[in-house]
């Protein structure tokens, strides 16, 4: 048989533990929120509400059985775990923009404009353009007196050239043409044509 002592200390004992289970149970009671879901709310907005952020979304979602996190309804009552809300505000960031830095541009001197000398042509090649010009037209009037339509059996014109030299085309500019071409050939030049003819006769 126990003693009255003993008795009384298993009875202080467990009241002891039960005031303590109540206590315990009283606080996980009262550390869940119920919270009723309003026109325009979106899960991240609540978990704003009661954490200062979004790190909330998962916990409610799955202490709620949802299993979309963006599909919740006007009038839904969620419970939200007390123990998840944040005590201290979450701090603010602070975004800092980046100034772009603007670097100058390159100072370009200006050159000075350099002008050409003009060119002047020598008077030695007007001369030789005159000479030539004046040997060819002598050529012409020993040959034909100067006369594009003149004929000498099988020379023809101006300049009294073969007829497969033309090439059956007794025009002015292809006589002149061709005549030019024959010179530029045999002789080299007009001048030089001029020569061989005072020496014999023809060109």
């Amino acid at each position: 048989m126990k003693s009255l002592k003993t008795l009384l200390y298993s009875a202080a004992l467990t009241t002891v533990a039960t005031t303590g289970l109540l206590f315990v149970n009283q606080s996980q009671a009262s550390a869940a929120t119920t919270y009723t879901v309003a026109n325009g709310d979106t899960l991240s907005t609540i978990a704003q509400k009661f954490n200062g952020s979004t790190e909330l979304v998962n916990q409610i979602a799955t202490t709620n059985n949802i299993a979309d996190i963006n599909m919740i309804f006007v009038g839904e009552q969620l419970t939200i775990d007390a123990d998840q809300v944040a005590t201290t505000p979450a701090p603010v960031v602070t975004q800092q923009v980046a100034v772009p830095v603007q670097t100058p541009a390159p100072v370009v001197q200006a050159q000075p404009a350099v002008q050409a000398a003009p060119v002047q042509q020598a008077p030695v090649a007007a001369q030789t353009t005159t000479t030539t010009s004046s040997s060819k037209e002598w050529i012409a009037q020993k040959e034909s007196g100067g006369s594009y339509s003149a004929r000498n059996g099988q020379l023809i014109g101006r300049y009294q050239l073969s007829a497969s030299y033309l090439n059956g085309d007794y025009s002015a500019a292809n006589q002149d043409r061709v005549a030019d071409q024959y010179v530029t050939s045999r002789y080299g030049s007009w001048d030089a044509a001029k020569s061989f003819w005072l020496s014999n006769g023809w060109y």
